[in-house]
């Protein structure tokens, strides 16, 4: 793996409830790191948890027992095709019928099989290795922060990408292989409310390396609070002043 190279200390000063989470996708198993305890079993999901819980590196691979469809997605196992069929929702009562859930299977992402066989996950102070994609658990106020530091120097759209099943994949795979920053409300998604993965009104902002280096150099330059944030009605005044003197000068 790429040592890490990038300085993300940045991240530090939002002191979020829960670490960020670098993720790395692998085809050969990762040196110096431990696998998770295989007993652990967990769904995709609440990896991000366990690595936030256990403050040092690790990674899994196909051996470790799951809950849910993580490795499906990643490619460690074939989808059944009683899990394809939409079925799961029905029984789950989440979908009105298995059309409904089986629809969603031609948009998740997924690895194709095979080509990842280790992910790797770290907690942001002991960060090593160059993530795939960052994972933040962020409160709106925080995420308002992460977002306007995208768009700060690109003036790039926000966009979300979600599902109310396999809300993983959105998290992890769809950021990689799109090269877009992905957000949502993690309550939304099925699974990971059910689990109570994450604190309620948590928002996942899921960071692609082609992006990391953008945000978190505009994270260092750009103002985090804005002055409009903290007096409505100088800010209303401010406002007003700077339409009209824009508008004579126009």
């Amino acid at each position: 793996m790429r040592p890490l190279q990038t300085d993300l200390t940045i991240y530090r000063k939002f002191e979020f409830e829960r670490a960020p989470v670098g993720v790395k996708f692998l085809f050969e198993k990762p040196a110096g790191l431990e696998r998770l305890e295989l007993e652990k079993s967990m769904s995709f999901c609440e990896r991000v948890k366990e690595a936030q819980r256990e403050q040092a590196p690790f990674f899994i691979d196909k051996e470790n027992a799951e809950e849910c469809v993580g490795k499906l997605l990643l490619g460690m196992e074939d989808i059944p095709p009683f899990a394809e069929s939409g079925q799961i929702g029905v029984e789950l009562e989440i979908f009105q019928e298995a059309r409904a859930n089986n629809r969603l299977y031609q948009y998740v992402p997924k690895f194709k099989r095979g080509t990842v066989n280790y992910v790797a996950f770290s907690p942001l102070e002991t960060l090593m290795f160059e993530p795939d994609v960052l994972i933040l658990t962020a409160t709106p106020s925080q995420s308002e922060i992460v977002m306007r530091a995208m768009t700060y120097s690109t003036g790039e759209i926000w966009e979300t990408k979600a599902t109310p099943v396999m809300g993983c994949a959105w998290a992890y795979i769809y950021p990689f292989q799109s090269g877009k920053v992905n957000y949502f409300v993690a309550e939304m998604i099925h699974g990971m409310r059910a689990r109570k993965v994450f604190p309620e009104g948590s928002i996942l902002i899921s960071i692609p390396y082609q992006w990391l280096p953008i945000i978190t150099r505009n994270l260092t330059e750009m103002k985090w609070v804005l002055p409009s944030y903290t007096d409505k009605e100088q800010y209303l005044l401010d406002f007003e002043r700077i339409v009209g003197k824009l508008a004579q000068g126009s």
